[in-house]
């Protein structure tokens, strides 16, 4: 681990109380001689439209995994956005983010026929353009913890990179990004108080840091009347189903080349003894069924701040009503744009680096679109 990596990263406080994070003093500035990457689907709600939701969920989250590999452990920051990821490296390290963007744009064409944006930026450009860009880290668990983005540099730095002023090429080899670890193989969760609601609200050149940040801990205190703060995933972990609905895209990520067909019969099989493990709770070695199932849910990243506020609650309808009226009257005074998409379940997509860890990463979004369907419902006001 490079010194920028562990005297800056590992220095940011991390916190258990994500309320707290609606306070503008719990992030840290990223420093100067840093690069943020940024990266999304083009044209995603489309994609949703066709039924390509999981492969909007999954093409995003390679993003982060393919990242986490190419940093070859070393810690960074980084966000899930549904349709796409942002992180924050060392400018040391731009050049292998620069690789592994370009990778990631041949493989989700070449792999999907998905359309993937990606761009680096300093940090330095981010300031001098009016916006900053701060960092927090907040565990769900005692297993992991998530990064949270604040500053309106991510935001910046995705309008930026949708008008093309930045941008990384796609690669012009044949190369693959190492997506080692990544899957979907759990079942969608049901939800359990009435609909699965993914929320997206950003704030408005009108609003002052102070005026989202009281929205912003209104709205999280809402949501913490729920039960388990309306977290979406079932304390003992999400279902399992054989064979697993995301097992013909799990292939596609994992082949690397190899035959898909064949690939997918591998699967098949492996997910056909996993399953016997969770079914009967059968230990072996040092992995325990029972425990990782439970830490998949504790672990779920359902809530961040990433220049907003993003939240994917398993949602009452009283609830729901509270936290609308809260939005409305923000929005009329020009505080913030917002978007909200209900669904009936919620579905999570894995970066597992160790079954024999409890550092797991599990990105909870709406089944049917959830926050892409969100920000294209709040672009659309």
């Amino acid at each position: 681990m490079t010194n920028a990596i562990s005297d800056f990263y590992d220095s940011v406080p991390v916190t258990r109380d994500f309320l707290g994070l609606s306070n503008p003093a719990a992030f840290t500035p990223v420093p100067d001689d840093w690069v943020l990457g940024v990266a999304d689907i083009v044209n995603s709600t489309g994609e949703i439209a066709n039924g390509r939701y999981k492969v909007v969920n999954m093409v995003g989250a390679a993003v982060i995994s393919a990242m986490i590999n190419a940093m070859d452990g070393k810690l960074f920051p980084y966000v899930f956005g549904g349709d796409g990821a942002g992180f924050a490296i060392p400018a040391a390290d731009a050049e292998v983010a620069r690789e592994t963007l370009a990778k990631l744009r041949s493989w989700a064409q070449e792999e999907f026929g998905i359309s993937l944006r990606a761009a680096l930026v300093h940090v330095t450009e981010i300031r001098s353009a009016g916006r900053d860009l701060r960092v927090a880290r907040h565990a769900p668990s005692s297993g992991v913890d998530y990064a949270m983005f604040s500053g309106g540099g991510l935001a910046w730095a995705e309008q930026q990179m949708k008008a093309g002023t930045i941008g990384v090429q796609p690669a012009e080899d044949d190369a693959l990004p190492d997506l080692t670890g990544l899957s979907c193989r759990w079942s969608n969760s049901p939800a359990q108080n009435g609909q699965i609601v993914s929320v997206v609200i950003q704030p408005t050149d009108r609003a002052t840091e102070s005026d989202f940040a009281d929205l912003a801990q209104s709205v999280v205190a809402a949501s913490e009347g729920l039960r388990r703060a309306g977290h979406p995933v079932a304390e003992q972990g999400p279902p399992m189903k054989w064979p697993p609905p995301g097992v013909t895209l799990d292939a596609h990520v994992s082949r690397a080349g190899r035959n898909l067909k064949l690939h997918k019969m591998r699967l098949l099989f492996e997910n056909l003894m996993i399953g016997g493990l969770f079914k009967f709770k059968i230990r072996l070695g040092s992995f325990e069924p029972v425990r990782y199932q439970r830490m998949v849910s504790e672990n779920a990243d359902f809530r961040k701040f990433d220049d907003g506020l993003k939240m994917t609650l398993d949602c009452d309808s009283e609830t729901l009503a509270r936290i609308t009226q809260m939005l409305d009257r923000a929005k009329t005074e020009g505080k913030i744009t917002y978007g909200l998409h209900a669904q009936t379940e919620a579905m999570m997509t894995c970066f597992v680096p160790s079954a024999m860890r409890d550092d797991h990463v599990h990105f909870v979004d709406g089944a049917s679109g959830g926050y892409a369907q969100a920000a294209a419902e709040m672009r659309s006001k």
